[in-house]
């Protein structure tokens, strides 16, 4: 099985919508998460707070700099994630049908790298 990343977008400053509708999107995605759960899917999941409370560390020079805020300088932000296994991108796509549907938003399925193999 690989594991995939099933990463959530969000416009950063958008609108919110009405709080019935964010109720319902909290108990879709519970539904969706008690399914992977069921189906053996599940790994991790979880929701992250605005991108304006992030700090973002790099290195110039060999000088760690921190730096409010998130990396990217877009509006289009990540907002949260599940990891998941699935036996290929077809099943991970699956569950990004619903993933999408639950919580109304872009989801982008990326798988992760195979671990290198010891010799």
């Amino acid at each position: 099985m690989t594991q995939y990343l099933l990463s959530v977008h969000m416009i950063e400053g958008a609108a919110p919508p009405p709080q019935d509708v964010i109720e319902r999107m909290y108990a879709d995605v519970d539904r969706v998460n008690d399914e992977l759960k069921e189906q053996g899917a599940w790994v991790f999941a979880g929701g992250l707070h605005p991108a304006a409370t992030a700090t973002t560390v790099s290195v110039s020079d060999g000088e760690v700099l921190f730096t409010d805020g998130p990396f990217a300088e877009t509006k289009e932000q990540l907002g949260g994630f599940w990891v998941i296994e699935a036996a290929d991108l077809d099943a991970a796509l699956a569950w990004a049908s619903k993933a999408t549907v639950a919580c109304g938003a872009p989801v982008e399925v990326r798988p992760f790298q195979d671990e290198p193999q010891a010799e």
